[in-house]
């Protein structure tokens, strides 16, 4: 059993959360696990350069484990899910910032460990490999790059030992990947995915945003309007579907389209036009040099 199931505990006004910055295992886990108090926990896992995304995630983690369970917020640029050429190296890292963010909103612990104390042996020579729902879409473009998120995730699983693992959806293929992992391996956590937070015209957050020129930021608009439209479709069917999302795409200037996929979201392959149902409607572009992603849920008809 995962450690510390308490139902039914009793709800008190929130708790100020004062966050300890934890570097190495033997401090998360003394920071973490204090005594042996059977409380809920969270972890939050997350590459830094916070947003309100990542702040909807904690939110969400304290309110699953109640005022007294414990959340950790993990930040951790993990290499093994870059390809060459991809951004790793500029990748923005503002942990003093994320420390803050994580803090406001209820994390009681923030692990930002090195490369060297994750992976203390080196570049691992054993992997998890996240098989043929890995090797679709986002995998076709980065291959191997869900082996090394699985990979971290597991270990930071092992590290952390939650009731509770909380990702965002907008990151739906990694959410499903996870998922069929800690199935497929058993691992005793229940994994919760958090909606996908946008702003105000739209455009789903992420730390790739802040890439973006203004006239880049307009364009890239162009990504959550083809997901809505093709949403607004779904009452007509798959092909309804793709060809609303497919047309706000061909009209939109400066976007190099990688994929638009209507995905059965069982085991990431593309839904039949004769498919009914809940569907991942997903879309992976470039805009500038900056690549995007972003998914919406539709019930197809």
């Amino acid at each position: 059993m995962a450690r510390g199931k308490q139902p039914g505990k009793t709800q008190h006004a929130p708790k100020v959360h004062r966050a300890v910055v934890t570097l190495t295992v033997d401090d998360f886990e003394s920071a973490f696990w204090p005594d042996e108090q059977p409380v809920d926990n969270a972890v939050v896992m997350t590459m830094g350069a916070l947003h309100e995304g990542h702040a909807a995630l904690i939110r969400a983690a304290r309110k699953q484990v109640g005022r007294d369970g414990r959340v950790a917020v993990t930040v951790f640029v993990n290499p093994l899910q870059f390809g060459a050429g991809e951004d790793l190296e500029r990748y923005p890292r503002s942990l003093d910032d994320d420390v803050r963010l994580a803090e406001a909103n209820g994390a009681d612990v923030v692990f930002a460990p090195s490369v060297d104390e994750v992976y203390p042996n080196g570049e691992p020579q054993v992997r998890i490999a996240a098989g043929p729902m890995g090797e679709r879409y986002e995998g076709a473009t980065r291959p191997g790059h869900f082996d090394g998120v699985l990979t971290v995730v597991a270990k930071l699983l092992h590290i952390t030992d939650p009731d509770f693992a909380l990702f965002g959806e907008k990151d739906a293929q990694q959410l499903a990947v996870v998922r069929r992992m800690v199935a497929d391996l058993d691992f005793d956590v229940e994994i919760v995915g958090v909606p996908t937070v946008r702003e105000e015209d739209g455009l789903a957050l992420s730390s790739r945003n802040r890439y973006l020129s203004a006239e880049e930021r307009a364009r890239a608009l162009a990504l959550s309007g083809a997901l809505f439209a093709g949403r607004d479709a779904a009452a007509r069917g798959p092909k309804a579907v793709r060809e609303a999302a497919s047309a706000v795409l061909d009209a939109a200037e400066g976007v190099d389209l990688d994929y638009l996929a209507l995905i059965d979201p069982h085991d990431f392959t593309e839904a039949p036009d004769d498919f009914r149902g809940e569907a991942v409607l997903a879309v992976a572009a470039k805009v500038g040099a900056t690549r995007l992603i972003d998914n919406v849920h539709v019930i197809v008809r």
